[in-house]
């Protein structure tokens, strides 16, 4: 794995229970560090590495996950009590982390 792999994991556990961040928040986070990444990048981290970390608090700008994952994310929403709309998605008005208002080292 990577370094910036690695970095973007790091990020991503460092989502609080019950709040939600973005593949872009995260990517420009990364790229604060490093200069480089985009969400699509994210997105292959999270694909391929992320299940060793809270994968479902990382979701698409409009709060939703690849759909596959919709059912196993809802139970880990349930139990972090994570604010939802109607159709499933993270309200992310109300559960959004911003990774860039967050030190990392």
């Amino acid at each position: 794995m990577s370094d910036w792999s690695e970095l973007v994991l790091d990020i991503a556990q460092d989502v609080p229970p019950g709040r939600a961040t973005t593949y872009g928040l995260l990517a420009e986070a990364a790229r604060a560090r490093t200069g480089r990444g985009s969400a699509r990048q994210v997105g292959a981290v999270m694909a391929r590495e992320g299940g060793a970390v809270a994968w479902w608090r990382v979701v698409r700008a409009d709060g939703s996950l690849p759909e596959h994952l919709g059912s196993r994310a809802a139970e880990h929403y349930r139990t972090e009590a994570t604010p939802l709309r109607p159709g499933g998605a993270v309200d992310l008005t109300r559960a959004l982390w911003d990774p860039l208002e967050e030190t990392h080292a």
